[in-house]
């Protein structure tokens, strides 16, 4: 980027600290990240590269004359309007875990933004320290009962644990998720594509409010800018930087939240997918990521599961071994099994001649086996699925 009627570069500089969040907002640099945010907004990675070498005064003022209608003092009031305050790098509440998108080489020609110039905060929480222990929980906006499901219980559990969940505040999986967490009353974080005095969706103002009320509703984009669609993809990468890992609940194949997940694989972190029936399409995207990228991709189905993947080392316990899947069945069922030939099938009247049983009997313990998993119907009778095949601890006489 060159100035208008500039003839040579200023020499590099090293930016040094601009501040602590809620410090002098009126230092040059501080005004200058803000200007050159609202100007550029975050898709001009040279403009950030820049202002890595030269200092984001130095950037703006060599740039302002070609943005007259952009006043810096004018977003800062914005967003003290609705509580927000203006985060940069350097400061405290600085969450340090976003610098790692600099050092990445960007793709297309380094086109892919790198960290955001600042930061626009609404809410109480040190978005440092939530970030330090944080998970982000995406999917798809049109989830169904499971993946809501899921994600509400993964989130839950998560933020019991003191995790911070890190969404993007959408319908679906992303709502699921930051609600879960405040039910737990633990923290979260929702990350804007829009302005943060810019509800987005507005159906979502109210989770929005409980969210900055005791976690943090955070945006690089300039208050009162709408989210454009290009936007959400930029903001994508701002949610994967922040967390540990990213777990993904439910994602097609053209969902949204796999451009998450491919921010987190290009930043090392962690992805973690729940697997659903192979039959729903809203879980192809899940799918596809444990067979296509099963170096990367961890499979997932608990809270107990995520913390076995991202807890430090010696903090958490590991789990139990599982239980035989015949625990718990009473002896007259376990026998009903051992009866069963181990990989065929076998007809209603003559598993009740092996049992001395009468039909109906043996009928009614064969309903619950099979929706336990234990036992298929199948043509001409019953077998063993995998799981019915696992040994009985009390073989018969």
């Amino acid at each position: 980027m060159s100035a208008r009627g500039e003839s040579a570069e200023p020499e590099p500089v090293r930016p040094g600290p601009i501040g602590a969040a809620g410090g002098d907002a009126s230092s040059p640099e501080r005004l200058a990240r803000v200007a050159l945010s609202r100007a550029y907004g975050p898709e001009r990675r040279a403009v950030a590269l820049e202002v890595g070498r030269f200092g984001a005064a130095a950037v703006w003022e060599r740039a302002r004359a070609a943005h007259p209608g952009v006043d810096p003092h004018r977003d800062l009031e914005a967003a003290a309007r609705v509580g927000a305050r203006l985060v940069c790098p350097g400061d405290p509440q600085w969450p340090t875990s976003l610098d790692a998108l600099d050092r990445l080489p960007g793709e297309r020609g380094g086109a892919l933004p790198g960290a955001p110039l600042c930061l626009w905060v609404r809410g109480p929480a040190d978005p440092q320290e939530l970030a330090a222990r944080s998970v982000a929980v995406v999917g798809c906006r049109a989830a169904t009962s499971y993946g809501l499901h899921l994600a509400g219980e993964i989130a839950f559990d998560l933020a019991e644990r003191g995790w911070t969940i890190v969404s993007g505040a959408a319908f679906g999986i992303d709502a699921a998720a930051h609600r879960a967490a405040l039910a737990a009353h633990g923290r979260t974080i929702a990350v804007l594509a829009g302005g943060v005095d810019v509800p987005y969706p507005g159906a979502h103002a109210r989770l929005l409010a409980e969210i900055a009320d005791v976690g943090a509703v955070i945006s690089e984009i300039a208050p009162g800018t709408p989210p454009f669609r290009r936007r959400f993809l930029t903001r994508n990468r701002v949610i994967a930087a922040l967390c540990r890992a990213t777990v993904i609940v439910e994602a097609g194949l053209r969902s949204g939240a796999l451009n998450t997940v491919a921010h987190a694989r290009r930043l090392g972190r962690q992805v973690l997918a729940v697997p659903g029936p192979v039959t729903s399409s809203t879980s192809a995207g899940c799918h596809r990521l444990l067979r296509d990228f099963r170096e990367q991709t961890t499979l997932v189905t608990s809270a107990d599961d995520i913390c076995e993947e991202i807890a430090d080392v010696g903090s958490f316990a590991g789990r139990e071994n599982a239980r035989d899947a015949r625990d718990g069945l009473s002896a007259i069922v376990r026998e009903l099994l051992d009866a069963m030939p181990a990989r065929a099938t076998i007809g209603l009247s003559a598993l009740a001649g092996a049992l001395r049983l009468r039909p109906q009997d043996v009928l009614a313990m064969l309903g619950p086996l099979v929706v336990e998993g234990l036992v298929d119907a199948v043509p001409g009778g019953y077998r063993l699925t995998e799981l019915g095949r696992a040994p009985s601890t009390t073989r018969r006489q």
